[in-house]
């Protein structure tokens, strides 16, 4: 990812905290030279040194065939808001675009059997919606067993993580006190989100 200096974020759990509030992400890898990409909902664990992705996805996606040929790419990307040039102290200016993105690099390790599945999906039912355990522990074993047989359970350790807050720093203050006001005040939930982080 391109990162000028002044974007560039690097507060470790600052980015995970990002990871985990924006987890439905976006994995990429290579088929035939080519990118392929799959949206997926993701559970962040940190384990000792390690920071690992959890997810799965359906077996008839044919992506999870291309995950172990190389590294994958993970990307988390949600807020974002458009920044009117009108919001400047100087004519001289053009539109951009504030947001924030982490960039996930890492190993794939896919799970094959049946309790190594089970237990992915225990991890994502625990952090999506942990009152949905005990529905699921009423449903059939047949119908079970033909969920796991129809996903591609698997995670990630992350090998580099790259985090990029572009929030006009390169801007003066007031400048950057006018666009943050400006979000905040807007009708649009992802531009006062944009606006809450350059609070931050």
């Amino acid at each position: 990812m391109y990162i000028p200096k002044h974007f560039e974020q690097n507060n470790h759990q600052k980015s995970i905290a990002f990871m985990r509030a924006y987890n439905f992400a976006i994995v990429v890898s290579v088929k035939n030279n080519i990118p392929i990409a799959t949206h997926l909902p993701f559970v962040i664990e940190e384990r000792e040194n390690e920071l690992v992705l959890i997810s799965h996805l359906s077996k008839a996606n044919e992506q999870h065939k291309t995950f172990l040929e190389n590294d994958v790419l993970v990307i988390f990307s949600e807020p974002h808001a458009y920044i009117s040039p009108t919001l400047y102290e100087k004519q001289q200016n053009v539109p951009t675009w504030n947001y924030v993105s982490v960039h996930a690099y890492g190993k794939v390790k896919l799970f094959n059997t049946d309790e190594e599945k089970l237990q992915v999906l225990q991890k994502q039912m625990q952090f999506f919606e942990a009152s949905y355990i005990e529905q699921f522990k009423t449903l059939d074993q047949k119908y079970i067993d033909g969920l796991l047989k129809g996903i591609v359970a698997f995670e990630i350790v992350v090998t580099d993580l790259q985090s990029k807050e572009k929030l006009s720093q390169n801007k003066t203050n007031s400048e950057r006190e006018n666009i943050r006001k400006h979000l905040e005040e807007s009708n649009d939930t992802t531009q006062q989100a944009i606006g809450k982080m350059m609070t931050q």
